[in-house]
């Protein structure tokens, strides 16, 4: 198994770059992993695929606005953050650009969102050889008023107020991912309300998308790839329900890779039936996994020779995986973040 092969040929232009409006107008492309065949719908045909007594699990995580702008306050040079992760009081994980002319010890005065000086600094704690630090924040309590959203690289568009906020699942509550779990994206309230009335229970656990969302996989052997720490809540009134859910003869749907990471890891390291747990998920999901808890899968179209494309293609199997792709090429459906969804049973 080599990271090349999980590569498909994407035309630049169906690489979405504002979101559907309504939410659950997507198109939707379902693949049966059993016998390989597809259907197109519209996301809001899900409803058709669920039955009562199934449960869909969601990331509940809100994208917080993770990208800071400064300068070095013994030279003027400009300094870019991205926030990664929290490790405790006023202290942060952090990408820092140059990362070649920042060590340990400087001083980054922080810009607010119209390029004046906040009054809020930093200073560096320490550096990895990977461009990643850990920051020490004057003020951290500020720092939603100063960032922004810190967009995917394939975004070309600073968005809107109104595409900001789509850029956010309808709910979203706990605030700390770089990236939004953009599976759940496509659900509306209504949508929600639907599915809930056929009798199908919608759970919920958190966990922070962070560093990997923006990290290639370099190495030839995947396996080989370092895989960054996320943090991960699942709570016990979830893992309770699934537990009922899975004894009674109902089907889990992970809506992402991020709610498929949080409850496999749970079954790795506490077993089943699941465990309530709070900590760091460290977990690649490569072909030949076995999953212990979902049974079928919402998520969106990925990255060539990403770590949530190699997730899917361990639940589908890859070989129908790259046969739907390049259906969905073909079809001309719209890719990555803002793009459309796909349903695996």
């Amino acid at each position: 198994m080599k990271t090349s092969d999980f590569d498909y040929h994407l035309p630049e232009k169906l690489i979405a770059q504002t979101p559907a409006e309504p939410r659950d107008s997507s198109r939707l492309l379902v693949l049966d992993r059993e016998s390989g065949t597809t259907a197109h719908r519209r996301f809001a045909d899900v409803v058709d695929y669920l039955q009562p007594g199934d449960a869909l699990v969601f990331n509940d995580s809100r994208v917080i606005p993770a990208r800071l702008y400064g300068r070095k306050k013994d030279t003027g040079a400009s300094v870019e953050v991205l926030l990664l992760i929290r490790q405790g009081l006023n202290e942060w994980q952090a990408l820092i650009k140059p990362a070649k002319r920042l060590n340990a010890g400087a001083v980054v005065e922080l810009f607010d969102k119209n390029g004046a000086i906040s009054g809020v600094t930093f200073e560096i704690l320490a550096k990895d050889d990977d461009g990643t630090a850990s920051l020490r924040f004057s003020d951290e309590n500020r720092l939603a008023e100063l960032g922004i959203l810190a967009l995917p690289p394939y975004i070309h568009h600073q968005l809107s107020e109104w595409e900001s906020e789509r850029y956010q699942t309808v709910y979203s509550k706990v605030s700390g991912s770089v990236a939004a779990p953009t599976a759940g994206l496509h659900f509306t309230p209504r949508l929600l309300e639907q599915i809930e009335a056929r009798g199908v229970k919608l759970l919920f656990v958190t966990l922070h998308i962070g560093l990997d969302t923006f990290r290639p996989v370099k190495e030839e052997d995947p396996s080989r790839h370092p895989i960054h720490s996320e943090y991960a809540i699942l709570p016990p009134e979830t893992a309770e329900a699934i537990n009922h859910v899975k004894a009674a003869g109902g089907r889990v749907f992970g809506v992402g890779t991020s709610a498929v990471r949080t409850l496999e890891w749970a079954a790795m390291t506490g077993g089943m039936p699941l465990k309530p747990f709070e900590g760091w998920v460290e977990l690649f999901i490569l072909p030949g996994f076995e999953y212990r808890v979902i049974d079928k899968l919402i998520t969106n179209f990925h990255l060539p020779k990403g770590t949530p494309l190699m997730l899917a293609a361990a639940f589908a199997g890859w070989d129908k995986l790259k046969a739907a792709y390049d259906e969905a090429v073909a079809g001309e459906y719209r890719f990555f973040s803002f793009g459309d969804g796909m349903l695996i049973l």
